[in-house]
């Protein structure tokens, strides 16, 4: 396969993701990505922050290919996206999404091994992978390996999610509002488990939600992002002192 890797800039060492001036617009209609460039850092929570319409999913999926810009570059470990195997480039990013997308015939632990198992590996470990991701998101193997979706809470779907998007050790996470359809209290604990989990992990996330009290929680830098573009970027400590109007009425909604 003939692979284009683009220029590099010096920095794919510190840089797992990159946006460069990226435009994205549906058969020709308005933008819902404007000229958008970001540079993601190795080991960070980039949080996409803002109101639903203003591009974050959209931004998220050009990530793994699941769509492509219609101008500029979108770059995963210093290559662009369409260059990619798109079906490679997937199995190297672990995707969450709202009610965790479980596969309802699979059970728990048929659906954490999928990947492990497209990607060949043995038996043994596989059921050591699964073992050691169920425990890791607080489900005991010996408890749930064998149900079904149908079979547990809206919580624990989430975190078979997660263990599922971490089972073959991909660098980056993709988490689409993975908290949003919980009940506030076990989105509140889910919340604070990830939050210490990441720091465990060692991975790049992308997280995306409309949650400030979310955003300061888990992110790393917050993007503050509407009509397809970034307004601000900065740290949580930064967001909370910042002037600007949309990050303030957000920080309003706290009191």
């Amino acid at each position: 396969m003939n692979v284009t890797i683009s220029k590099p800039t010096g920095n794919e060492a510190h840089h797992l993701v990159e946006f460069r001036d990226v435009t994205f617009a549906v058969n020709g209609g308005p933008s819902i990505i404007d000229q958008l460039s970001l540079e993601v850092r190795r080991g960070e929570t980039l949080v996409l922050l803002g109101e639903s319409g203003c591009g974050k999913t959209t931004t998220l999926r050009l990530v793994n290919r699941l769509l492509t810009p219609t101008e500029g570059q979108v770059i995963v470990e210093g290559q662009t996206t369409t260059s990619w195997d798109e079906i490679r480039l997937r199995r190297r990013t672990g995707y969450v999404i709202q009610e965790a997308g479980l596969f309802p015939h699979f059970t728990v632990a048929e659906n954490v091994a999928l990947v492990p198992s497209l990607e060949k590996w043995d038996e043994l470990r596989i059921n050591e992978r699964v073992t050691e991701l169920l425990s890791l998101v607080g489900l005991a193997p010996d408890r749930f390996a064998d149900r079904y979706p149908r079979e547990l809470s809206g919580g624990q779907r989430q975190r078979v999610g997660v263990a599922r998007a971490l089972a073959a050790d991909p660098p980056l996470l993709l988490m689409d509002e993975p908290f949003g359809a919980l009940d506030p209290l076990t989105r509140s604990s889910l919340q604070k488990e990830f939050a210490e989990l990441k720091s465990r992990l060692n991975k790049t996330v992308i997280f995306v939600t409309h949650d400030v009290r979310e955003a300061l929680l888990l992110g790393s830098r917050i993007a503050l992002m509407d009509k397809g573009r970034i307004l601000l970027l900065a740290t949580p400590d930064e967001f909370v002192k910042s002037e600007n109007e949309l990050a303030r009425a957000y920080l309003e909604t706290l009191r």
